[in-house]
């Protein structure tokens, strides 16, 4: 099977939200190939960030497909307020819905469906899933704030998340979120990853095309 091209999408969480429009132009011009949205409830994880409003003002601005992460308790109730914007809507395995029935309403909408996994959750718990899914999201720190460490003992479950894959068959992506740098981006590639989500590293970065082009290994 024929191994995805690498893809880095910088995370908005990191930009400034009273620049959006620049900011996301730049991003764009810097190489990234899908914006991340990382949506906050305040609930399933402790912190708030932004809603659908934030996002719909984001898509008015890219070109690029928004890449919509639910960190939320009910990502049943809210995922629909996301599809008319959204390239792909990810959602959590250990938050509280039908699995299945809300990535399967993902698709229904015409959006990618994403599966996250939380640090703690097995690898094993997706197994039922995979054949609903176009993107698998293995955060790479405990959600809910950015510029943590990178967990690197995630990249077992990166591993195990290429090699059924392959065995399966299917064609998922595998995203790694929370800590990518160009350091811990290499390590994530070499463990199977194909998807990076990189936020204070991209729009921290002096120079924002040399960080992307960094992280997905060109230079």
């Amino acid at each position: 099977m024929t191994r995805p091209p690498i893809l880095v999408a910088p995370s908005l969480l990191a930009c400034d939200f009273g620049n959006l429009e620049s900011e996301v132009r730049a991003a764009e011009a810097a190489g990234g190939d899908w914006l991340h949205c990382d949506v906050m409830d305040g609930h399933f994880v402790d912190n708030i960030s932004f809603g659908p409003a934030f996002v719909k003002a984001a898509a008015k601005v890219a070109t690029v497909p928004l890449d919509v992460h639910l960190m939320v308790t009910r990502p049943d109730v809210y995922f629909p307020r996301f599809t008319e914007v959204a390239g792909n809507i990810s959602v959590h395995l250990e938050a509280e819905h039908d699995v299945k029935q809300t990535l399967r309403g993902i698709r229904a909408a015409g959006c990618g469906a994403g599966l996250a996994i939380c640090p703690a959750t097995d690898f094993a718990g997706v197994l039922p899933y995979l054949e609903e899914i176009e993107l698998l999201l293995i955060m790479t720190v405990v959600p809910g704030f950015g510029g943590q460490p990178f967990l690197r003992e995630m990249m077992t479950k990166v591993r195990a998340a290429a090699e059924t894959r392959e065995r399966l068959g299917l064609g998922y992506r595998i995203e790694v979120d929370g800590g990518v740098t160009v350091e811990t981006a290499k390590l994530a590639v070499e463990s199977g990853a194909d998807t990076l989500v990189a936020g204070t590293s991209v729009f921290g970065a002096s120079d924002w095309s040399e960080a992307v082009s960094r992280l997905r290994g060109d230079r």
